[in-house]
């Protein structure tokens, strides 16, 4: 299996967590108006994808839909016209798919999407929101990456779009943060799929940048990113170790 080289914006260009989100100002997460607002102040853009009904990449964080809308219920009960027809809480657009979000991102700025776990338990049970997100990428020009906290999520998009670089998303996996079983913690917390999923990058919870794991992947090549930072002096804290970050909150600098 090939590992492509990841683009060197993915360790240069701070990305906007969820896209520059602030409900505030009409911009919920993931939605088309901060993703717009991302490009807009030159930032690269992290984005999340579910699967639909009808075996679509929505772009959208939760697995439930209450706290982001006034509906009620799991993504995967409707359908894509269903949830692009389902309005943003603190915004006036529906739930985008990946196609659009693609199209209005247009290579203008660094791309990583993370596809959320659908097996539920970071088991083995994926392959279609893998299917649907592979399909959507085909032709896309640009800098893109993909990423997951599942490796067998990651695997399968090493098999469907090996040309596209991946990484996994990774975490100090504290078994009262997890809806997982202590085993299944302690297995993901070593990383021990990087190689096996042709990884070239990491994006590990910002506070536990200091685990010893994080240096030996760092000494081995591969690019560390991290989730969520919060504020400015987390993010001189962070970059301790961090070759870049994905923020929110606040405005991070670019060219750092």
């Amino acid at each position: 299996m090939t590992m492509p080289t990841l683009p060197r914006s993915f360790a240069t260009v701070p990305l906007a967590h969820r896209a520059l989100h602030d409900v505030t100002d009409g911009r919920p997460e993931n939605s088309r108006a901060a993703i717009r607002a991302a490009i807009e102040a030159g930032y690269g853009i992290e984005i999340d994808v579910q699967l639909s009904g009808d075996g679509a990449a929505m772009v959208f964080h939760d697995y439930h839909l209450e706290r982001l809308t006034e509906k009620q219920g799991a993504v995967q009960l409707f359908s894509s016209d269903e949830l692009k027809a389902t309005a943003l809480r603190g915004g006036n657009e529906g739930i985008p798919d990946l196609p659009e979000v693609l199209a209005l991102v247009a290579g203008q700025v660094p791309l990583l999407i993370e596809l959320k776990d659908q097996d539920g338990a970071m088991g083995a049970s994926v392959g279609a929101l893998e299917r649907a997100t592979a399909d959507a990428l085909v032709g896309y020009v640009g800098e893109i990456a993909v990423m997951s906290f599942n490796p067998h999520s990651v695997a399968a998009m090493q098999v469907l779009a090996p040309n596209v670089p991946r990484g996994l998303t990774t975490s100090a996996y504290l078994p009262e943060d997890w809806p997982l079983s202590e085993a299944v913690c302690a297995e993901l917390r070593t990383i021990p799929d990087y190689d096996r999923v042709g990884a070239s990058f990491i994006s590990h919870e910002v506070t536990d940048l200091d685990r010893p794991r994080v240096a030996e992947l760092k000494a081995a090549g591969a690019v560390i990113c991290c989730w969520t930072v919060r504020s400015a002096e987390q993010e001189a804290q962070a970059r301790r170790v961090a070759d870049n970050i994905t923020f929110e909150k606040y405005r991070a600098a670019l060219n750092a």
